[in-house]
């Protein structure tokens, strides 16, 4: 009897939202998917946070002058301090959310003293702080661990077989080019992920916003930040 297996294929993302982790949380295996180019004004360096006046955003500098078309992978950063400005504007904007207290020290210590100038590698530094906070256990692991096919849904598919995946969970965007019936015929399931339907939570600041980065739901919820989020079972 084949052991079933999920899997996911994402491009890495700088301090993602929640339905990052969420996806991660549902899979056995979540590929980081970055040896595909680097798109500018994109998820890869940047991302969200809530403060006073909105949402604002906080992005890596990125070395793009002349690398048009460098993978995601070979991504380097172009400023060195970015780490102090970041952490500074996160400390202006959380400092007195609940439980900012409780994470402080965990995200001081990545933003002041992690230098690794690899877009790649500092997405994964805080992709796995953040998997330890919430108690995800899922094997995190690089598309260029494995053999890389030509084709877009055909290199996805050859990831998902080398990873013996027998379902395949898919971001909704993918629904727009990916060919089902070529994992249909290696007897790979495909689901997608479904984003809708969050419950709001109290947030600093008027208003609400769903689509900002998840320390924004550990700064105000601590360990409640699993109760509203959709992989984990002990939800509100």
């Amino acid at each position: 009897m084949i052991k079933s297996k999920k899997v996911a294929i994402v491009q890495s993302c700088y301090i993602p939202w929640k339905g990052f982790f969420d996806l991660i949380n549902m899979v056995d295996e979540f590929i980081l998917y970055d040896d595909v180019q680097y798109t500018r004004r994109d998820w890869r360096n940047r991302n969200k946070i809530r403060t006073a006046n909105g949402a604002q955003w906080l992005s890596i500098p990125v070395e793009v002058k002349g690398k048009y078309l460098q993978k995601i992978n070979e991504a380097k950063i172009s400023d060195a301090n970015w780490g102090k400005e970041h952490w500074s504007t996160i400390k202006h904007n959380y400092a007195k959310a609940p439980n900012f207290k409780e994470f402080k020290d965990i995200f001081e210590e990545i933003y002041l003293n992690y230098t690794e100038n690899s877009l790649s590698l500092i997405n994964y530094k805080f992709l796995t702080a953040i998997n330890e906070i919430l108690g995800i256990k899922t094997k995190i692991s690089w598309s260029n661990d494995y053999e890389l096919l030509e084709g877009k849904t055909e290199r996805l598919l050859g990831l998902c077989k080398a990873a013996k995946a027998t379902e395949y969970i898919s971001g909704p965007l993918a629904k727009d080019y990916l060919d089902q019936k070529l994992f249909e015929q290696e007897n790979i399931k495909v689901s997608w992920m479904d984003y809708s339907n969050y419950p709001e939570y109290k947030q600093l600041y008027t208003g609400f916003d769903h689509y900002v980065s998840i320390i924004d739901m550990l700064f105000n919820l601590g360990q409640d930040t699993t109760k509203f989020m959709k992989s984990f079972n002990h939800r509100i």
